[in-house]
């Protein structure tokens, strides 16, 4: 029993990560990794502060990510992928929006 579920699941992974391999999974991989270097970004920049901080760099990363993760989701047709990709894009966009906005009224006021 051990060896047949050792077996299937060496089968499931070659077909999910060998034969299904192609340019939308590459897409996928580096939409990906955009998603991961907010983190980074933020665990960083939160260190070096000692406090919790997010910076204008995360909002960038996670509008990269979240359209280039959009794009895939649009292509595998995925209905609950796509809702959260482009319900996060709105609130990423609308972060930069108000981050670039006090900055202007910041200048405005100097």
């Amino acid at each position: 029993m051990l060896v047949d579920l050792s077996q299937a699941l060496g089968t499931y992974f070659h077909e999910v990560f060998v034969v299904n391999f192609d340019w939308w999974v590459v897409l996928g991989f580096i939409a990906q990794a955009f998603f991961t270097m907010r983190f980074v970004v933020q665990w960083i920049a939160s260190e070096r502060a000692r406090d919790s901080v997010v910076p204008v760099a995360f909002w960038f990363f996670s509008i990269g990510g979240g359209v280039l993760l959009l794009i895939y989701a649009l292509y595998r047709k995925d209905p609950v992928f796509i809702a959260g990709q482009a319900f996060g894009l709105f609130v990423y966009a609308r972060n930069l929006y108000f981050i670039i906005a006090k900055g202007r009224a910041s200048k405005a006021d100097a």
